[in-house]
């Protein structure tokens, strides 16, 4: 089993170099192994390229190697045709006798058919290796798949006497609680996630642009919470550089391809409404930014996976107060003279 845990980090390892850009597809890593020696590796293309298992299986020099060989990879082989034949017909047609697989794929198209192919026609299948690790990293899709909503990831910086803004300030920018190292983290999770949601208070305040600078890698989708449409046309958020999502109680024709105006009811629950209106757009992660109620809002409405939390070592005296989560702490990390804190619902 020591062997098997292995590679299967290798793979999860691989499986993170393309989150972000495989959308809809899950980010999955592929290894294969002959003789304790790893021959061929992979992760999934980019949406429309090949799956991992294609490019592990096509990095090996020598095909023959692979009757003889293991296949390892995260997420169980897809079993239908979709933008690329099944991986698992490729497995078999390769005549690779073992594959150790991290997690089934809950997919009602997969959800076990690939397995059940690969041991009819011979393979010595084995399932749940780093399982949890494995689930944990592909808890975007999952989340998708099984809840039929996006990953909801809440993300503030507060100060150490617990603000999250300033009672005043001088003019419309963010003030930042956050170190410049945390600040490249969070651009970082911008190219990580689809989509990005910010409240009307937020955009007159800081005028965000909401796009990754500080890292290299796709811009996220804009969500801009704006009732009565009283954000100035000529706000960051609406240069059209990136599609944007405005969630609003108005009709309001959409003119433009990246300027897109959502209607909903404001009086019902609006984290689920806005969760349903990003399910529609294929949305399959959001980070809620701000500001405070509504980061309340989605804690209250029990609609989030995941809180990132930074603490700053400055304090406001007095100004908007944080968000308040009881919520399991999964692990604190210390960034120069920050703390981010993670929480798991």
């Amino acid at each position: 089993m020591y062997v098997n845990e292995k590679y299967m980090r290798r793979c999860l390892e691989l499986a993170k170099k393309g989150i972000g850009t495989t959308r809809p597809n899950p980010s999955v890593g592929a290894v294969i192994v002959h003789n304790d020696k790893i021959i061929g590796e992979g992760f999934t293309s980019a949406y429309g390229g090949s799956h991992a298992e294609v490019n592990a299986i096509h990095s090996v020099k020598d095909q023959e190697l692979l009757k003889e060989a293991t296949i390892y990879v995260t997420l169980e082989p897809c079993s239908h045709f979709g933008k690329t034949p099944p991986c698992s017909d490729l497995i078999i047609e390769k005549q690779i006798p073992n594959v150790v697989i991290g997690t089934i794929d809950t997919h009602s198209v997969v959800a076990g058919k690939g397995i059940e192919k690969l041991k009819k026609n011979g393979c010595n299948v084995v399932v749940g290796v780093l399982e949890e690790e494995c689930k944990l990293h592909h808890k975007r899709f999952f989340t998708v798949q099984n809840k039929n909503r996006p990953y909801v990831i809440l993300k503030w910086a507060e100060t150490a006497d617990g603000f999250i803004a300033p009672k005043e300030k001088e003019n419309q920018a963010p003030v930042w609680i956050s170190n410049e190292y945390a600040k490249q983290l969070v651009h970082k999770w911008r190219a990580e996630e689809h989509a990005i949601l910010v409240g009307t208070n937020t955009v007159l305040a800081d005028n965000p642009k909401l796009n990754v600078r500080s890292w290299t890698g796709n811009n996220p989708v804009r969500v801009v919470i704006d009732r009565s449409l009283k954000l100035a046309a000529n706000l960051a958020v609406f240069d059209e550089s990136v599609k944007t999502i405005v969630i609003t109680s108005l009709d309001k024709e959409s003119i433009h391809e990246n300027l897109i105006f959502e209607k909903v009811n404001f009086k019902k629950e609006l984290p689920k409404q806005i969760l349903e209106v990003l399910s529609k757009h294929k949305i399959q992660s959001v980070i809620v930014e701000g500001g405070a109620v509504t980061l309340q809002s989605f804690i209250k409405d029990n609609l989030w996976d995941e809180a990132r939390v930074f603490i700053g070592n400055n304090e406001f005296v007095e100004g908007v107060k944080a968000p308040i989560l009881n919520a399991r702490l999964e692990k604190e990390e210390i960034i120069i003279n920050n703390v981010l804190r993670t929480y798991i619902k």
